[in-house]
C-alpha cells in the first residue's frame, strides 16, 4: 500500500488550490466550508534529478521514478472532534495517512471568506491541532477502560499497555502531541495500533500571497507559522497555492523563468513533496540498464535483501549478494567500466545497510 500525505487545514486556506497544482488534477476549489467532502487521492513523482541524469547516461526504454500519494481532505472546524461541520468523518480520513500537510492561511483577502473571520495563522494551527488532541485523547480514554482491569490484576502486558496508556494521556493534557512523547521501540510499535493522528509527523506550509513569498523573513503571517512550527521542531514550507497551480501546464524553461521573476529558487510543490517523502524517513535506491532505469523507495535503516524484496519477493528469499557502487561515483567517473576499473564496485551482502542513492544489482537464486 502506497504512502500517503494528508492535505489538512481549516475551509479556505487553500488546500484543494494545493492539491490540484500538486496531482495535476482538477478537483472543486470553491469558496465556501466543506467544498471537500470526501478525499481525493492522487499519486505524484518524487521529484529527483538523479533518476534524470541516469536516465541521460543509461539511454533506457523505460524511466520509473518513485511515488507517493496526496490526500486532499476536508476542511476542519473549531469543535470537529465533537462533530461539528464534518466532524468524525474529517477525523477518520486523517487516521488513514501517514503524515499530514497542514495548510496555513497566511495571505488577506477580502473576497475570500475566513472561517474565523480573520487572518490568525497561530489561532488557526492551534484550532487544528486542539481538535487533533481531543480525538486522541477520546481514543486514550477509551483504551484505558478498556486495559485497567486487567493491568490492576498485574497482567504483565496489561500493565505496559496501562503505563503507556497514562503516559500519553499526561502528554495530551499538557497540549503536547503523541509525537513529541519519548517512547521506546516496544511503545511505539504498541502506540501505532491506536492510530492517534497527533502521532503523525507533520510539515506546515504557509499559503501565503505572491507579494509576501517573495520575502517571507518580513511577513507577520510566516514569521508566526515558522515560530510555531520551530517550537514543535516541524519543517515550514512557504507557497503561493494560486501561483503552483499556473505553474502546471508550463514547460520547465517558462517555470523557471516565472519563479526567477518572483524571485523563488524551486517551486514549493517540489519542497512539499520531497519534504513529505523525508519525514515519513525514506529514501532512495535505484537499478539502472538499457532496459529501464528506476527508483525504488526503502526506509532508512533496511538491508539489502529487505530492498531486494521491494523490487520482488523473490529477490528477498534467495539473496545472494548485491553489486553496488554510489550515485555520486557513477556521475564522476561517467560510466560502469571507469567505475569498477577505479574500484569503487562494492560487493555487499546480507548485513549491508542499504544508503540513499545506492546504485544495485541483486544476485538471488530461487
Amino acid at each position: 500500500m502506497p504512502l500517503t500525505a494528508g492535505i489538512i487545514g481549516l475551509p479556505n486556506v487553500g488546500k484543494s488550490t494545493l492539491f490540484n497544482a500538486i496531482t495535476k488534477s482538477q478537483v472543486e476549489a470553491a469558496n465556501y466550508p466543506f467544498a471537500t467532502i470526501n478525499p481525493n487521492v492522487k499519486t505524484v513523482e518524487v521529484p529527483d534529478e538523479r533518476v534524470d541524469k541516469l536516465s541521460a547516461m543509461f539511454n533506457p526504454k523505460k524511466t520509473i521514478r518513485t511515488t507517493f500519494e496526496f490526500t486532499d481532505i476536508a476542511g476542519l472546524v473549531k469543535g470537529a472532534s465533537k462533530g461539528e461541520g464534518l466532524g468524525n468523518k474529517f477525523l477518520g480520513h486523517i487516521r488513514e495517512v501517514d503524515a499530514i500537510c497542514h495548510v496555513v492561511r497566511c495571505f488577506e483577502d477580502p473576497n475570500i471568506t475566513h472561517v474565523e473571520n480573520s487572518v490568525d495563522p497561530k489561532r488557526d494551527i492551534e484550532i487544528v491541532n486542539l481538535e487533533l488532541s481531543l480525538a486522541d485523547l477520546e481514543t486514550i480514554q477509551n483504551r484505558i477502560s478498556k486495559v485497567e482491569r486487567k493491568a490492576l490484576t498485574k497482567e504483565k502486558e496489561a500493565v505496559k499497555e496501562y503505563e503507556l496508556l497514562k503516559k500519553l494521556k499526561e502528554a495530551l493534557e499538557q497540549g503536547k502531541s503523541v509525537r513529541s512523547v519519548s517512547l521506546n521501540d516496544e511503545e511505539r510499535n504498541l502506540c501505532k495500533s491506536y492510530s492517534l493522528l497527533t502521532s503523525k509527523p507533520v510539515i506546515y506550509i504557509a499559503n501565503m500571497s505572491e507579494d509576501s513569498i517573495q520575502n517571507p523573513a518580513i511577513d507577520k503571517h510566516f514569521q508566526a507559522v515558522k515560530e510555531l512550527a520551530s517550537s514543535e521542531n516541524n519543517q515550514v514550507i512557504a507557497i503561493t497555492a494560486r501561483t503552483e497551480e499556473e505553474l502546471i501546464d508550463m514547460s520547465e524553461d517558462e517555470k523557471q523563468m516565472f519563479l526567477e521573476d518572483l524571485g523563488i529558487k524551486r517551486s514549493g510543490l517540489d519542497e512539499i513533496i520531497v519534504s513529505a517523502y523525508n519525514i515519513l524517513n525514506l529514501s532512495t535506491f535505484l537499478t539502472v540498464g538499457t532496459d529501464e532505469v528506476r527508483a525504488w523507495t526503502f526506509t532508512k535503516g533496511m538491508k539489502a535483501p529487505d530492498c531486494a524484496g521491494v523490487i520482488h519477493s523473490d529477490f528477498k528469499k534467495g539473496f545472494i549478494r548485491a553489486e553496488v557502487y554510489s550515485y555520486d561515483d557513477i556521475i564522476k567517473y561517467g560510466s560502469e567500466v571507469a567505475l569498477k576499473e577505479a574500484g569503487k564496485l562494492r560487493i555487499e551482502g546480507k548485513d549491508y545497510v542499504v544508503q540513499d542513492g545506492d546504485i544495485m544489482h541483486i544476485r538471488f537464486n530461487v
